[in-house]
């Protein structure tokens, strides 16, 4: 059986997504998962009053997020977050079922963005980033399929600005999707995997544990 040999460098994953922490470590990798609490809707809305670019504002808010953990840690942070934009606004999480559903609306019959980023720090600074753009177009919904939709999903339509889960019944939503579904997810977990690689902080070994 094979299984991620992981070098003696300490990993920590600046999250507490059991998304993320699940992908990685269904990709083998041995992390300590903690939460980095920043505000993330303050760093948004100045990002957005400065027109920053959606993809900056990801990177910026997975930088700060690994920033902050890296403080208080040694070895390597990853840090990550993602940003939907549609027709130029920027949506947050939403804070209730009802404007999960106002927010679902707005975003049915047309394309919206996801921008993935994810950073990594060491010795307190950023060594290396990258964030991923998917296109996701969702189908015309009436006010019932949204109804049905979120009386399907519950409370977990609160965990993402876009109020579907794609790995749990949202693909219903869509006509076409053009991305990496791990980046969907939340995470560019195939790029972040080939940094660790080359840095060795991991490499296929024989006989692991998987």
């Amino acid at each position: 059986m094979t299984g991620w040999h992981i070098s003696n460098s300490k990993i920590y994953l600046a999250s507490a997504s059991q998304t993320r922490i699940h992908m990685l470590r269904v990709a083998g990798l041995v992390f300590e998962a903690q939460a980095a609490s920043v505000d993330e809707q303050a760093i948004k809305q100045a990002g957005i009053a400065e027109n920053i670019e959606p993809a900056d504002i990801a990177t910026t808010l997975a930088e700060v997020k690994a920033g902050k953990l890296a403080s208080q840690k040694e070895g390597y942070v990853i840090g990550c977050d993602q940003l939907l934009s549609c027709e130029g606004e920027i949506f947050s999480k939403p804070a209730s079922m009802e404007q999960a559903g106002e927010q679902l609306q707005k975003l049915a019959g047309k394309t919206h963005q996801l921008y993935t980023a994810a950073v990594v720090f060491q010795h307190g600074r950023r060594i290396w980033h990258h964030c991923s753009r998917s296109d996701l177009a969702m189908r015309r919904l009436g006010q019932q399929e949204i109804a049905d939709y979120l009386g399907f999903c519950g409370q977990d339509a609160l965990l993402s600005p876009g109020c579907y889960q794609i790995e749990a019944g949202g693909a219903y939503l869509f006509s076409d999707i053009q991305g990496v579904y791990y980046d969907i997810l939340g995470l560019p977990l195939l790029p972040l995997l080939a940094f660790l690689r080359e840095h060795g902080l991991c490499a296929l070994a024989p006989g692991g544990t998987g």
